[in-house]
């Protein structure tokens, strides 16, 4: 299938000059559970060009939110994920590392990519924050993106009229060194509360209920439903194209939030 073929339904609204820049961006998908819905949907757009990095496998209960199906169960997330991209546009350039973030490996595969879509499991901080301290000095623009409920939350950090990290201002982290020291739940409690008056009420008492069940050590999975994978996808690709076209400006450390639990009328 030829890309003019795959992308013909786009025009109207993506004029060509900006899907010849999309043809050309590598994305990179950290975190191949929420990033799955995102890395169908950015190759559905004509995104070809993707990165994509989890060394986790695929459980039952991932599959009533992510890109996946029955039979992957046991499975690499990522190069499952490859198979199922390339199964929908076999010419597309899938580059696929089967393994975690860590700060050996982080400065390579940071290397290859344009702009980043950071999904990684928030319990893994420290990855998180390898991931934004090389983006910033590499000079990539990253989006970090989670679902809520129904709807989703993304943050754009840029690395201009910066010293250090965006990510680890936003989430009151040390400026530089290790954070393997600092506590998940401290973090992003501290981030959730700041943005509670954006989220509806019942995002507020599921991630109290993780977080009241954590304080013990046990894992807890926070809830997720499919609505919210899917509105990530949107919110994550409508940014995106919102840096690739230089004409729109995209507000730096400002949470977007989609809240689709409201009445639609």
């Amino acid at each position: 299938m030829k890309y003019e073929t795959l992308t013909l339904r786009n025009s109207g609204y993506i004029d060509s000059e900006t899907q010849e820049k999309i043809k050309n961006t590598r994305l990179l998908i950290a975190g191949c559970g929420v990033g799955s819905t995102i890395a169908e949907a950015a190759l559905r757009m004509g995104f070809i060009n993707l990165i994509l990095l989890d060394g986790d496998t695929i459980e039952a209960h991932n599959l009533n939110r992510q890109a996946y199906q029955y039979s992957d169960i046991g499975l690499s997330k990522s190069e499952q994920l490859g198979k199922r991209l390339k199964s929908i546009y076999p010419e597309a350039n899938i580059t696929i590392y089967n393994e975690f973030l860590n700060k050996h490996n982080v400065s390579e595969i940071v290397s290859k990519s344009d702009i980043i879509l950071d999904t990684i499991d928030f319990l893994d901080l420290s990855a998180i924050t390898y991931l934004h301290d090389e983006a910033f000095f590499q000079k990539k623009p990253v989006i970090t993106a989670a679902s809520a409920g129904w709807g989703a939350v993304a943050i754009y950090f840029g690395f201009e009229n910066r010293s250090n990290s965006g990510f680890r201002d936003m989430f009151e982290l040390p400026k530089i060194g290790s954070v393997d020291h600092c506590s998940y739940l401290e973090h992003f409690g501290n981030f959730l509360r700041s943005i509670e008056h954006l989220l509806d009420e019942s995002i507020i008492k599921a991630m109290e209920k993780t977080f009241y069940i954590m304080k013990d050590g046990k894992p807890c999975p926070a809830p997720h439903l499919s609505v919210g994978s899917f509105t990530v996808a949107a919110l994550c690709l409508k940014l995106v194209c919102g840096l690739i076209d230089q004409n729109k400006k995209i507000k730096e450390g400002i949470p977007i939030v989609v809240n689709l639990n409201k009445e639609i009328v």
